[in-house]
């Protein structure tokens, strides 16, 4: 049995951050990334930079083709780069194997046939191993030969005429609205009765208003019920008739990934799954953590980064980092135009009680978008009445994936929001709407 000073399973983003910095510390760590594709984590092989990729060809250059050509490029480079940041590294040791574990601190390393070829044991264990796709209990869906994935849609040797997507979350929608901007027909079929439920309604309004400009067809309150497949697709049965396709996403959300043998350890699973931490990340198993979505929670790689954060305070520093500190999460949907959001609605503080004040200012109101030569959207931001703060704020429109951040800091530092009407803005850009948008 090898010994190390910490062991990670999965080699996500915030596995990998922890690596580095604890053999910069003079540790040894053993890294246990069972699929090669997977160097680097979930983000940079299957989620948002190979999607992002694609969203920014579909936008650019319109060629499908091409398109997926420079996002394996790009995956590539960073899956390969990424493996010899930490298997170049002296202290670090990366095991392509399946990890099982044996007891709290010691995992089994599984070959193919799943048999075990070694044991580690380590003073300190991560789980970071992610989430995977649920696959809905439909008929046919194990049978069909044309459903995807989020992941497996990204790998496509084809371009999709009609796109049938089962549901209608943000992963869906910003897929719907790539491939649209590919040309190829989409339709998103929705059991409940509108999308973005925890959004603005204004935002909500405008989001729609493009998506069916764009083509997308949005039908609700529709169950799906069978695949047939077709020499040509498939046939998609519902509750409001059939839909042909040639590629059907299956976009019904996520689940940790939790094969992990856990019943040999005192970590203990949620009410969803997830491993269930405390604030600091750790499990009911001494010295072991969980990091990333297997967790739960949102689902972001820079939550990952963060998490990372806590972790090497726990293990490093002081143990004052917990995630009741890291601030207000901004997070953003990449339809088109993009969707940004930090913090509360109005609707959402006026439930909680405080005495607000709304303002919204159209995206056509602002000079930049005469440069953008892009019109749509809608910025609306959400103020303490009583203390000038600011609650949250919803951007629609272009360059608020970039503009969010700034509003996350202000939220952070308790800034009066005048603070941000009265700032000087450079000219012409999307930020200084500030002056108008905080108006109020």
């Amino acid at each position: 049995m090898r010994q190390f000073d910490l062991v990670i399973i999965g080699f996500g983003k915030g596995g990998k951050t922890l690596a580095k910095f604890a053999s910069a510390q003079g540790k040894k760590v053993a890294v246990i990334e069972k699929s090669k594709k997977m160097y680097g984590g979930t983000c940079i092989n299957v989620g948002c930079i190979p999607s992002k990729t694609l969203v920014h060809e579909g936008l650019t250059h319109n060629d499908f083709n091409k398109a997926f050509s420079r996002k394996k490029d790009v995956v590539d480079v960073l899956n390969n780069k990424n493996y010899h940041n930490l298997a170049d590294d002296n202290n670090i040791e990366v095991l392509d194997y399946t990890a099982k574990f044996k007891s709290n601190n010691e995992v089994n390393l599984l070959n193919d046939n799943e048999d075990v070829v070694e044991t580690l044991h380590a003073e300190d264990v991560v789980i970071n191993t992610g989430a995977m796709s649920v696959i809905p209990k439909i008929t046919g869906v194990e049978s069909s030969q044309h459903l995807y994935d989020s992941a497996g849609i990204m790998s496509l040797d084809f371009q999709p005429k009609q796109l049938v997507i089962i549901g209608a979350g943000y992963i869906a929608l910003e897929f719907a609205s790539m491939f649209a901007n590919f040309d190829t027909q989409v339709t998103v079929l929705e059991r409940g009765n509108d999308i973005m439920a925890k959004e603005d309604n204004d935002i909500v309004t405008e989001v729609k208003k493009d998506l069916a400009n764009k083509g997308v067809n949005i039908i609700y309150n529709v169950n799906t019920e069978r695949f047939e497949d077709t020499e040509s697709g498939t046939i998609v049965h519902t509750s409001n008739g059939d839909y042909e396709a040639d590629a059907v996403l299956l976009a019904t959300g996520r689940k940790p990934n939790v094969d992990l043998d856990l019943d040999n350890t005192d970590v203990t699973l949620g009410e969803h799954g997830e491993i269930k931490v405390n604030e600091y990340l750790q499990t009911d198993a001494q010295h072991v953590y969980a990091i990333g979505d297997v967790k739960g929670g949102m689902q972001f790689t820079y939550i990952s980064l963060d998490d990372f954060r806590i972790v090497k305070d726990q293990l490093f520093g002081t143990g004052v980092r917990s995630t009741e500190n890291r601030g207000a999460v901004p997070y953003t949907v990449f339809i088109d135009p993009p969707m940004a959001r930090v913090g509360l609605t109005g609707q959402e503080a006026k439930n909680q009680g405080y005495n607000v004040i709304e303002n919204a200012l159209p995206v056509n109101a602002i000079p930049r978008h005469k440069v953008n030569n892009d019109p749509r959207g809608l910025f609306k931001v959400v103020v303490n009445k009583d203390t000038e703060t600011i609650l949250g704020a919803t951007l629609y429109g272009l360059e608020s994936e970039e503009i969010i951040n700034v509003l996350k800091l202000a939220i952070d530092q308790k800034l009066n929001y005048k603070v941000l009407k009265d700032n000087i803005y450079t000219h012409p850009t999307m930020v200084e709407s500030f002056n108008d948008l905080f108006d109020m």
